[in-house]
């Protein structure tokens, strides 16, 4: 199967446009059915990626290349290295289980919901699978459209206002990255020989070579817009809304997918093409990420509402794989990409339980609750497992990645050890928060007496769970089966990092199934 590739990545649109022909708005479970069958099928199909896949081999596989605009050398050309698979496999392991959760959650116009969560599934792909920087831009604003409307038509009391937010703040950003690509494929083109082009293999190569000045603008360009995605304080603002009025799978791929295309770009993009700027940049990059990993612990220790608290939570957690990424250490990058997946699964967990709360009481309000170990044990059990997840409990999945990026931030060249150790309190903040949370709500007696007959997890909400358990103790306990697949390529990033004036080899040459 040499297209494996883009039958991953347009499988989910073609399911939208399955459900488009459908028109039936009078069977919803037809649908769901639909919807869900379509990105179960995408999921298992992207398994074969991850087996087929050779971790030692750090140049693109599976590599798909179609001329698209001839006169300016842009091409739809997709592949996968060991960081952008980890990514696409946890896009597509995501996607159904968000569709499985909210079965019963949403009630209307369930079509155009199913379509939209397909049509971002394939945006978001599209961004984690593209090497041709024009064909990046495209998937980058496409998954905007279907987020809006989820957030838009299918959220909370404010969705309208949350909706525009994100919006606006995520096309600023993404217009300054539209004029950096433009201005690097203009600078290729002033090169001898050179001409314009967005192809990602050859801008490797070139960008390095960039004078310090103008390298210096373009990073700040590209640096900008992943930030606002990430978000890296202080642009995070537009995030609590967003989180808070999306619906229970619009958070669960908010938070698990989307947040991960900003700290991706910094890797894929500014990393890579500007080493001498990012190299300069890399303290003042990092201290934003120190004050975000600080200043989302402290706003999330004051919440009251449980999902505002675990939205501010991915500032915090997020903040630690930016200082990773900046460390420029082996063990920094490969904590940072680990620790990408790690927060889809504990904060992605985290929101589906608290959708479930939300669907029996209607309230997310700690001072609600109490006492609910008593009367839903399971879900008060799962709920204690993913809450150690996100603290970073040894032997469980989100231990392994703060630990490899507080050790790379600690023995980084280019940042002082106090980034790492002032970092660190974030960890015991997380634990604060996140405890004194579940303690209120799960623990003492039940003084509510609305609460008394909330009944526990159903056959369904426990097998959109379990797996998200499985991967948090697999990780956990045996992380290498994940890191293993970056392993060669950020041993590649810090090589070429460490001589910032020498471009990285090209990757012209695609290995793996191609067409």
């Amino acid at each position: 199967m040499t297209d494996l590739l883009p039958i991953v990545l347009f499988l989910p649109f073609a399911g939208s446009l399955v459900l488009f022909a459908l028109r039936d708005n009078g069977r919803p479970a037809v649908v769901k059915t639909v919807g869900f069958a379509f990105s179960a099928a995408t999921f298992l199909l992207s398994l074969l990626l991850y087996a087929r896949f050779d971790a030692a081999n750090t140049g693109y596989q599976f590599v798909t290349s179609i001329p698209w605009i001839p006169s300016l050398s842009v091409s739809f050309s997709v592949g996968l290295d060991g960081i952008s698979l980890l990514l696409v496999l946890l896009t597509t392991f995501l996607t159904p289980i968000a569709l499985l959760s909210s079965w019963n959650a949403v009630e209307k116009k369930v079509r155009q919901y199913t379509m939209m969560i397909l049509l971002l599934e394939t945006g978001m792909l599209g961004v984690f699978c593209a090497v041709d920087m024009f064909l990046f831009y495209v998937f980058w604003e496409a998954m905007l459209i279907p987020m809006y409307f989820i957030i838009g038509i299918w959220g909370g009391e404010r969705r309208v206002y949350a909706a525009i937010k994100f919006f606006l703040y995520t096309m600023f950003g993404s217009l300054l990255m539209l004029v950096a690509i433009i201005a690097l494929g203009i600078y290729a083109s002033t090169l001898p020989g050179g001409h314009f082009t967005t192809d990602l293999s050859l801008l490797n190569a070139i960008g390095p070579q960039i004078p310090m000045t103008i390298q210096l603008w373009m990073f700040l360009a590209f640096a900008l817009s992943f930030a606002i995605k990430v978000p890296l304080f202080p642009f995070h603002t537009w995030l609590p809304d967003a989180h808070v009025e999306a619906p229970t799978a619009g958070s669960v791929i908010l938070a698990g997918v989307l947040l991960k295309m900003g700290t991706y770009g910094l890797v894929r993009f500014c990393v890579p093409l500007f080493p001498a700027a990012a190299t300069l940049c890399a303290p003042y990059i990092s201290a934003l990420a120190v004050i975000g990993i600080v200043y989302g612990a402290l706003v999330s220790m004051v919440q009251t509402d449980m999902k505002k608290l675990v939205a501010y939570s991915s500032v915090s957690h997020l903040g630690f794989v930016v200082l990773g990424i900046f460390a420029f250490t082996e063990a920094g990058l490969q904590g940072s990409i680990l620790q990408m997946v790690n927060h889809g699964l504990s904060t992605g967990g985290l929101f589906l339980l608290v959708g479930m709360i939300y669907e029996r009481r209607h309230t997310r309000e700690i001072r609600e609750f109490g006492g609910l170990a008593k009367v839903v044990p399971v879900l008060s059990v799962v709920l204690m497992i993913v809450t150690l997840s996100s603290i970073g409990l040894p032997g469980l999945n989100g231990f392994v990645g703060e630990f490899l990026i507080l050790l790379g931030s600690f023995n980084s060249a280019v940042l002082n050890p106090w980034f790492a150790i002032i970092g660190a309190t974030g960890v015991i903040f997380a634990a604060v928060y996140l405890l004194w949370m579940y303690q209120r709500v799960i623990f003492g007696s039940v003084k509510n007496e609305a609460n008394r007959g909330l009944r526990d997890m159903s056959a369904r909400e426990l097998a959109l769970m379990i797996p998200v358990l499985v991967f948090i103790v697999w990780i956990g306990v045996y992380p290498d089966t994940f890191l293993r697949l970056s392993a060669s390529k950020t041993k590649e990033l810090v090589t070429m990092l460490s001589h910032p004036k020498a471009a990285l080899p090209p990757v012209s040459e695609p290995v793996g199934p191609q067409k």
